[in-house]
C-alpha cells in the first residue's frame, strides 16, 4: 500500500465531525428516557394502570400465541448467545478486530448486569390504588439479553451491513419483548426500559468502535444490499402503523360516543408502545452510526 493510500485509510477512519457530541446526546437521551419510563409507569397512578391493564388483557390472547411465544422465550437465551457469539467471533477472527470485540462484549455484559442490579435495587411499586404485584420487574431481563446480543452484532458489522443488521436485530429484540407481554412475564414499560438501558451501554461502546481503523468507511446508503434504504423505510412504516393502532386503541377508551369497555385495547396499545420504541431506537441508532461513518475517499469507477 502506498503512502497516499495509507493516508486515505486513516482519513476514512475518523468519525464525521460533530458525531461525538451526537453520541453523548444519544446516551443521555437513553438514560433520561429510562428514568422517565420508571417514574411514569411505576410511580404514577395513570402509568401503573395503563401498564398493568396491558398485562392483564394479555390473558385474552394467551392461547396458541402463548404456546409459541413460551417456546421462543425458552430458547431466547440460547438463540441470543449463539447469534452474538457466531457473528462476533467471525468478524474478530476474519478481520482481527480483537479490541472492538472486547468492547462490544463488555458493553453487552454490562447491560445485562445493570438490568439485574436495577431489578434488585429499584424500590418496589408504591401502592397507587392499582391492583398489581408490588415487586419491581423493570427492566425486562429477557429483552435486555436479546437487545444487547443484537446490538453487539450491529456494532461488529461493517458500516455497509449495519442498516440491515439494525433492522433484523431490532425486530428480534421487539419480538422478544412482545413475547414477554403475551406470556404475562413483563409489562410494556419493562420492555421499553430494557431497550433504553441497552442503548445507554451500547452507544458509548459504539463510539469507541467507530473511532478505530479504516473499518469505519462505506459508500453510503444504497451502495450495498446491507445498506439499502429499505432497512430504514421498513421500521418507519411499521412504527407509523403501530402509532395508528395505539391511537385507535386509546381513542376507544377515551370519553366519546365511541367509548367502549376495554377487553384488549390496553394490550394492543402496549404492544404498539413496544414496537414504536424498538423501531424508533433502531432508526435513530442506524442513522447515528451512518452519520458517524466516513464516506470512502477513493473515486467511483
Amino acid at each position: 500500500m502506498t503512502l497516499s493510500r495509507q493516508a486515505t485509510a486513516r482519513t476514512a477512519a475518523r468519525p464525521a465531525p460533530g458525531s461525538g457530541f451526537l453520541f453523548v446526546l444519544a446516551t443521555l437521551a437513553c438514560v433520561t428516557g429510562l428514568m422517565a419510563t420508571y417514574y411514569y409507569f411505576v410511580q404514577t397512578t395513570t402509568g401503573q394502570f395503563i401498564d398493568e391493564s396491558a398485562l392483564v388483557e394479555a390473558v385474552e390472547l394467551h392461547g396458541p400465541a402463548g404456546k409459541a411465544t413460551t417456546r421462543f422465550l425458552d430458547l431466547l437465551p440460547t438463540i441470543s448467545l449463539v447469534m452474538a457469539a457466531v457473528v462476533v467471533l467471525f468478524v474478530t477472527v476474519i478481520r482481527r478486530r480483537w479490541t472492538e470485540a472486547a468492547i462490544a462484549v463488555a458493553a453487552c455484559i454490562g447491560a445485562n448486569l445493570a438490568t439485574q442490579v436495577l431489578k434488585a435495587l429499584l424500590p418496589a411499586r408504591p401502592d397507587k390504588g392499582v391492583v398489581t404485584l408490588d415487586l419491581n420487574s423493570l427492566p425486562s431481563g429477557h429483552t435486555t439479553l436479546a437487545a444487547s446480543a443484537a446490538a453487539a452484532v450491529f456494532l461488529m458489522a461493517s458500516p455497509r451491513w449495519r442498516p440491515m443488521a439494525g433492522f433484523v436485530g431490532g425486530s428480534f429484540a421487539i419480538a422478544s419483548g412482545v413475547s414477554t407481554l403475551i406470556n404475562q412475564w413483563h409489562r410494556p414499560a419493562d420492555v421499553v426500559a430494557a431497550f433504553l438501558l441497552v442503548g445507554a451501554f451500547m452507544i458509548p461502546a459504539g463510539w469507541l468502535i467507530v473511532r478505530r481503523g479504516s473499518w469505519n468507511a462505506w459508500d453510503g446508503f444504497g451502495g450495498h444490499i446491507g445498506s439499502a434504504r429499505i432497512w430504514l423505510t421498513l421500521p418507519v412504516m411499521i412504527g407509523l402503523a403501530s402509532a395508528a393502532v395505539a391511537s385507535y386503541s386509546l381513542l376507544r377508551l377515551a370519553p366519546s360516543p365511541w367509548q367502549e369497555a376495554s377487553t384488549t385495547n390496553y394490550f394492543w396499545a402496549g404492544i404498539s408502545l413496544i414496537v414504536i420504541a424498538g423501531y424508533l431506537a433502531t432508526v435513530a441508532t442506524t442513522s447515528l452510526f451512518a452519520y458517524a461513518a466516513r464516506r470512502r475517499d477513493s473515486p467511483r469507477r
